[in-house]
């Protein structure tokens, strides 16, 4: 029996900004196999979690979640973006998210 994801892989890439500003309230995620804004659709208000390892234990365990949503496309290359419950740490540019197959609109 072959274990299978619930969740596709995603890039956080950074927070959306223009020139001279950024939101840090706004996350830009590049989803795994997502290359043009028509794929983007079938992601849009699916949720999105941000999982890590913290230094200290909270409730028998170091690993902590961040939970988003994905909101709408982001250009036309296929990034999305999304919004957390709390900010994505600066830290986490370039770390792994998992945009998960729920709610599902199909």
């Amino acid at each position: 029996m072959q274990n299978t994801r619930l969740y596709a892989k995603g890039k956080f890439l950074g927070f959306q900004r223009g020139k001279r500003s950024q939101n840090e309230g706004t996350a830009l995620l590049q989803i795994e196999n997502v290359a043009v804004k028509e794929d983007t659709s079938f992601y849009l208000g699916k949720r999105v979690a941000f999982v890590y390892r913290a230094p200290t234990a909270k409730n028998g365990s170091h690993v902590r979640c961040i939970w988003g949503r994905v909101t709408r496309p982001h250009g036309n290359s296929g990034m999305v973006r999304a919004k957390f419950r709390h900010n994505l740490p600066p830290r986490a540019m370039g770390a792994s998210v998992r945009v998960m197959m729920y709610p599902s609109n199909i």
